[in-house]
């Protein structure tokens, strides 16, 4: 699962980079939670308190999205406040996907829910029958990081659509459909630790399971209290988290906490 393609690449003549991801540790949880939160209430804040409509709202974050894609690929190494504003961007992207099928079209949560996990195995798949691996300490090609930011989107539109789908369908809130995604995490992380569940595997059910718990917290936060949420407001919540994040992003760009060994040791190319 981690054998390593990278002198392969190197042999085909793909463009190789330091690797272009941040690594694994209490931060990008963090910001990843964080990331999906704003993501939540970004999409309904310029949906309906901005009065954008879900079209055009997804037009917009879309063009945003392409632009910092473009970017993120021309880097050569990770670049801590471009690499997460992909993240906060492909976040909104991907509740906007889900929220378009069920809203726009309606589509039924349960149909959504099970393309979205079929899309983000068949890229699993043909990542692995590519690449031979699926780690996220190897991304140093172009072709590894459009099949990572590939995978991300689904698992930001399955984490959507999953996590409506227990909340609406199963009815049981916004604090408790939070409790039960961060249960289900802290499942994943003992189950790496005691019972040896693959790294890889682990880091990418916890990746889709944070997305319906930021979601939950998102709503929990910004919804009216007569509906069971804080009443914070989707300005306040999108405002608070965003600079929550902004400040995290700061300090790990002044200290590189969460820059991979080889990244740290390598020199930089220009």
């Amino acid at each position: 699962m981690t054998t390593d393609m990278y002198a392969s690449g190197a042999r085909s003549g793909q463009r190789q980079m330091l690797n272009k991801v941040p690594e694994v540790t209490l931060y990008f949880w963090v910001i990843k939670v964080l990331c999906t939160t704003v993501g939540e209430t970004a999409a309904d804040l310029l949906n309906d308190n901005v009065g954008m409509g879900l079209t055009n709202t997804s037009y917009l974050m879309g063009a945003l999205l392409v632009v910092a894609l473009v970017f993120q690929f021309r880097a050569r190494a990770y670049v801590p406040g471009l690499y997460w504003l992909s993240v906060v961007l492909i976040s909104v992207v991907g509740t906007l996907i889900s929220d378009n099928l069920t809203d726009n079209l309606a589509v039924p949560l349960e149909t959504t829910t099970a393309v979205f996990g079929v899309a983000l195995a068949g890229t699993f798949i043909v990542w692995y029958a590519s690449e031979r691996t699926l780690s996220i300490h190897s991304i140093r090609t172009t072709r590894r990081e459009a099949f990572y930011w590939l995978a991300i989107l689904f698992t930001f539109a399955l984490g959507t659509a999953a996590g409506d789908l227990v909340a609406e369908k199963l009815n049981l809130g916004y604090w408790l459909s939070a409790v039960v995604f961060a249960v289900l995490i802290a499942a994943v992380a003992v189950a790496h630790r005691t019972l040896d569940l693959n790294a890889v595997w682990s880091f990418w059910i916890a990746y889709v399971l944070t997305r319906p718990l930021g979601a939950s917290l998102g709503d929990y936060l910004s919804q009216p209290a007569a509906d069971g949420g804080l009443g914070l407001g989707t300005v306040g919540t999108s405002a608070l988290f965003l600079a929550v994040i902004l400040g995290l992003v700061l300090f790990l760009t002044r200290t590189r906490r969460d820059v991979t060994q080889e990244a740290a040791v390598s020199p930089q190319e220009g």
